[in-house]
């Protein structure tokens, strides 16, 4: 139960941890655990407030910690000058008519429902107190009336809501949370004493109070207990593993509790990261206006596109909070996680990994397994012949690279058959340049073992490769990119070397991989096609989904293929998705730049964008319609004293000239997001985003703040 019998992976670390000796007698006493005068250690205080605080629900992208809702439609509010105006004038004109009354010079009519509804005894007798009580009771109501009158006029309740103290409630510091009804306290893990684990519950509930406990800690052995409710695993061992460890139960098999640092803003409950505020811009729905935009699984499991130009933002805004995030869900056995950029781009720091694969750094501890961990060669060929001339295929929906595939598996087949393994990379270029040597030993050895199929396979290659055009010679050519001395030590398949395959996605692994950038640009795009392949085709193929897979590829130039996006398109039903940034869509193929668009749900533009990428944002964000006025205005020319003093009056209250308004409404289809102001409207350090969750749910283009 420790690892919730999902969690075995293999280990990471380069050898056991050793154990603690006995001390010898008359050693020291031990350290203290705390310096002396250092501050008590918190209590759960934080904690606490950080899981009963309100997560509302919310809009697709909207941060729903501390969220509060906002109307769908923006109410149309008063100028303030205007309402102040004229609630001052309501109170002079309702002045003014008390003041008329009272003195007599609108006449006594005003008294007349008070002579039909009360006797003559009452207002003619010799009881002066009573007479009195009677008359401004009278009186009172009267003003009261016109009070009301003049407040319904004047507006005075929308003044007292908007300068009152009902706005100076609303913009001081929000009030503490009330108190949690007994029993729905989520502190004391409720569905847990529901379920018969009410010692499990009382164990959670006391290091929660004290401090033992944090976010990942929570999320964590939620999973744990999702996996009790679904049959996975069972109450007692569940039950046995809490009581043991508290709230260390169930670890991570890198035994971590958390990241070494952190940088963005998590909500591990609700599994988002906080990326920026949506912009105060009338662009943006008024209800996602000043909220804060976050993405989770929800949202990473369509699969999102980066572009924006370089120092845009797209690693430090977006890679590296996404690789925090899904790091922290790796650590509560939600997700899986492959971060794959240049070295030192920052996509995290290796502690915060399980296994990191430095292509081409000879104190890398682990290695990449160039045929992704499968053992059937036609699988092989074709992640690697994806891998080699992917980007060479015709870039129209509906090409591939079957000639290719078919080339490697003639050669993968009979050379597996004979040496139980794939050739190496230097074999495999002698056998894709045809040399004589090695086919000729392959040959004798398939007559040996009899192999009749794989023979007529090796005869096929070679006849092929005396035909002009073989892609054998252009497939030796990609593999010589890989046939370097800074690659020696790499994609051995001996078994002597550690390769990391793919085909570990189905646990909670944090993998890291650093691909060489520096004098071997090709052969980093050749890997990175390689990972995006064999990461597609591990996590379609995985019996157990449970896991989000997420593959972060920073810089995906010249990595969008045909296939690459028939893979994307996959992805969304294996509960995985992909994030690719790229400087320019130039680094895609013209006939493929809608395809992408369309088979990832989440698009983001970065400010900087050239007015030709924004043309195809544009294109796929659509048109809405809108509802636009055009107004007109006339001026009024007063030709009398009287009227040019109420002209005067107008223009003290409103601040503007006395004009005659003609106000045309038309509903009309325009762009939610121009190409001319997706390259020059967009401020810097923000970028407009389009959300879509794997329910189908979407959120239009958003003006984000990366900044906040």
């Amino acid at each position: 139960m420790d690892s919730e019998g999902t969690r075995d992976t293999r280990a990471t670390r380069t050898g056991p941890v050793p154990r603690p000796t006995r001390p010898p007698e008359g050693s020291p006493p031990p350290m203290p655990t705390m310096p002396p005068g250092a501050p008590p250690r918190p209590d759960g205080s934080a904690f606490l407030a950080w899981l009963r605080a309100a997560r509302p629900a919310a809009a697709p992208g909207v941060w729903r910690l501390g969220h509060r809702p906002r109307p769908e439609t923006e109410p149309e509010l008063t100028p303030a000058r205007q309402l102040l105006s004229g609630a001052v004038i309501a109170f002079l004109v309702g002045w003014l008519v008390w003041s008329l009354l009272w003195n007599g010079y609108l006449g006594s009519w005003w008294v007349l429902p008070l002579e039909l509804f009360t006797p003559d005894s009452w207002r003619e007798g010799n009881d002066r107190v009573g007479n009195a009580v009677l008359w401004y009771s009278y009186y009172t109501l009267i003003a009261l009336a016109i009070l009301f009158v003049v407040a319904r006029i004047g507006r005075w309740g929308e003044v007292w809501r908007r300068f009152g103290p009902p706005a100076w409630v609303r913009s001081a510091t929000p009030a503490e949370p009330p108190p949690p009804v007994p029993g729905e306290d989520p502190a004391d893990w409720p569905e847990l004493r529901a379920h018969g684990a009410r010692e499990a519950a009382e164990r959670l509930a006391a290091e929660a109070r004290t401090g033992l406990m944090r976010d990942v800690d929570h999320a964590r052995i939620d999973r744990a207990w999702q996996g009790v409710r679904s049959g996975t695993n069972t109450l007692a061992a569940f039950t046995g593993a809490v009581l043991r460890d508290g709230s260390a139960a169930c670890p991570h098999p890198s035994g971590d509790r958390d990241l070494p640092a952190r940088q963005a803003r998590h909500d591990l409950l609700t599994g988002q990261v906080r990326l920026g505020t949506a912009a105060d811009d009338p662009r943006n729905p008024y209800q996602y206006r000043g909220a804060g935009l976050a993405l989770g699984t929800d949202l990473l499991g369509t699969s999102l596109v980066a572009v924006g130009p370089a120092g845009s933002g797209k690693t430090g805004s977006l890679v590296q909070p996404l690789a925090e995030s899904l790091c922290l869900h790796a650590l509560a056995g939600r997700a899986a996680v492959v971060s794959v950029g240049a070295a030192g781009a920052g996509i995290g720091p290796a502690e915060a990994y399980d296994v990191v694969v430095r292509v081409g750094h000879p104190d890398s501890v682990y290695d990449l397994d160039l045929y992704g961990g499968t053992t059937d060669p036609d699988e092989a060929a074709a992640i690697l012949a994806e891998a080699l001339v992917g980007d060479l295929a015709d870039p129209h929906p509906g090409s591939d690279s079957r000639r290719s595939t078919t080339v490697l598996a003639q050669l993968l087949g009979p050379f597996r058959a004979v040496h139980q393994r794939f050739p190496s990379v230097p074999e495999l270029r002698q056998l894709l340049d045809g040399a004589p040597g090695p086919i000729a030993a392959l040959r004798k050895a398939l007559t040996e073992t009899g192999h009749a199929s794989l023979l007529r396979e090796l005869d096929a290659r070679e006849r092929q490769q005396a035909h002009p055009g073989d892609v054998a010679a252009v497939l030796a050519d990609r593999v010589a990119l890989l046939d370097r001395p800074a690659f020696a030590a790499f994609f051995d398949t001996s078994g002597t070397s550690r390769p990391f395959t793919l085909k570990a996605l189905d646990h909670p692994v944090r993998v890291r991989i650093d691909l060489p950038q520096r004098g071997h640009a090709d052969a980093s795009r050749i890997l990175a096609r390689l990972v995006l392949a064999q990461f597609t085709a591990a996590v379609t193929a995985r019996e157990d989904r449970s896991l989000f897979a997420c593959l972060l590829l920073d810089e995906a130039a010249g990595v969008v293929t045909p296939e690459s996006v028939r893979g994307v398109q996959r992805l969304r039903s294996a509960n995985a998705g992909v994030v690719l940034t790229l400087r320019t869509l130039d680094d895609v193929p013209r006939p493929l730049r809608g395809p992408l668009l369309g088979a990832t749900g989440c698009r983001m533009a970065f400010s900087g964008l050239t007015p030709w990428d924004g043309q195809d944002f544009a294109e796929v964000w659509g048109k809405e319609w809108i509802e636009t006025r055009d107004v007109t205005d006339r001026q009024i020319i007063a030709e009398t004293p009287a009227g040019k003093a109420v002209h005067m009056l107008r223009r003290v209250i409103t601040g503007q000239a006395p004009t005659a308004r003609a106000v045309t409404v038309r509903q009309v289809e325009r762009e939610r997001w121009s190409a001319s102001e997706l390259a020059h409207a967009v401020p810097p350090g923000h970028a407009v985003l389009s959300l879509t969750t794997v329910r189908g749910e979407h959120a239009p283009p958003l003006l984000v703040d990366l900044r906040s």
